[in-house]
């Protein structure tokens, strides 16, 4: 140890120090995936909050008996139901003004007794039972809404369930405050993944941050044969983003740019349920006719909300929701995406000034948000197909889509 540092001046240095810094992050997103894969496979997750609150947590949608019995064993008071504000509204729950304000949240998380006895994924069926048998199933019997034990456990939990791409509703069993900061150790004796509430709310724009290039090839495409794809990942491993560039970019220019969230049913099959396919191939085609640009092709299905549970707001439509209001009947916000992924690779990729193809106002306001000058809009819209005109005029109408 030199002269004159302390061996607790040398811990700070330590703690402080860049390596630590993202050595912690890696950490924190890695715990962050691990209990979301747990939440996919049926498993329960401990969460805590920097206050001490604490919950054991397991997936509405993937809760097995034996999983259940497990959590009502180790709660230490009986589970509640927790789901968002709209998914309680859509089976018929009155929410009373007490438990509906106070976060500046509309779609705030709603906690429900759950009594013995009553399968958890009743708060799910109202699409796959039509909505007025699903109705007075839950009514008879769901109680009336509850003050939250741990308010921020419930919203952490709801946050998780929609990272891991599962419906927003879970099964919270709540636990004793941990005021000694013992529950990851715990945790760990009971055998269950552990994640930090504070890590869950910010892991997207932390794995935002952490996105770093891990392959690029050319690939040449029909309608632009001068292009090559680079692959972004996370630190963690987690959703990975492409960048599709055409030509040779000039970044001390504004540059062509497309943000594009994948879409599996336009964009590969070819759906005629949206534009999505049309607006890929047209993007392509007009950065091809311009010389350059860049299409970023991000990991986020369904507005955010992942392939599965586009299909089931495709069958709340069928029943006469429009786009916006099924993903609300299911219980999360109209669009679930954030684009801070975007303006990470366009950073990194030395770009600063763009010319944005988009009818979507919230794109320009999100990229300018994280730094990216949107210096034009470009529009970048395609006729009705004659299927898609309600998907079309509820972009229009409801969500500000520009012409």
């Amino acid at each position: 140890m030199q002269a004159g540092y302390s061996a607790h001046y040398i811990d700070i240095v330590r703690i402080m120090s860049p390596a630590h810094v993202q050595s912690r992050t890696a950490a924190a997103l890695a715990a962050v995936e691990r209990a979301m894969a747990e939440l996919r496979r049926g498993g329960i997750v401990v969460l805590r909050d920097e206050d001490g609150a604490n919950g054991l947590v397991i997936a509405a949608e993937s809760c097995g008996p034996l999983a259940l019995q497990r959590l009502q064993g180790l709660a230490q008071a009986a589970p509640v139901l927790v789901t968002t504000r709209r998914r309680a509204e859509a089976i018929g729950m009155e929410i009373p003004p007490h438990i509906a304000g106070g976060m500046g949240d509309t779609n705030k998380p709603i906690t429900l007794d759950l009594p013995a006895g009553v399968p958890v994924d009743i708060i799910l069926r109202p699409h796959e039972q039509g909505p007025e048998a699903a109705r007075h199933i839950a009514l008879r019997h769901l109680s009336r809404p509850i003050a939250s034990h741990a308010p921020r456990i419930a919203e952490t939990a709801i946050e998780i369930a929609k990272l891991a791409r599962l419906l927003p509703a879970v099964v919270v069993g709540p636990l004793t405050r941990d005021t000694g900061n013992k529950r990851r150790d715990w945790a760990r004796d009971q055998d269950l993944v552990y994640a930090e509430a504070g890590d869950v709310l910010a892991y997207e724009e932390t794995a935002s941050r952490n996105l770093q290039q891990v392959a690029q090839a050319n690939v040449p495409l029909e309608g632009a044969e001068n292009a090559r794809i680079l692959a972004w990942r996370p630190s963690d491993g987690g959703k990975e983003h492409l960048a599709i560039v055409v030509g040779e970019i000039d970044p001390t220019e504004p540059v062509l740019i497309r943000l594009h969230s994948e879409c599996f049913t336009g964009d590969l099959l070819g759906s005629l349920r949206c534009d999505c396919g049309e607006q890929l191939r047209g993007a392509i085609t007009q950065l091809a006719k311009e010389g350059s640009g860049v299409l970023l092709y991000l990991a986020q299905e369904g507005r955010g909300i992942g392939l599965v549970n586009k299909l089931r707001a495709y069958e709340l439509q069928d029943d006469g929701f429009d786009t916006i209001d099924a993903n609300e009947q299911l219980g999360f916000d109209a669009d679930e995406r954030i684009y801070a992924p975007a303006a990470t690779m366009l950073a990194r990729m030395g770009i600063k000034r763009v010319r944005l193809m988009t009818n979507n106002p919230q794109k320009i306001a999100q990229l300018a948000r994280h730094g990216i000058e949107v210096v034009e809009r470009v529009a970048h819209a395609f006729p009705a197909n004659g299927h898609n005109e309600n998907y079309l005029r509820t972009k229009a109408e409801r969500a500000g889509h520009l012409l």
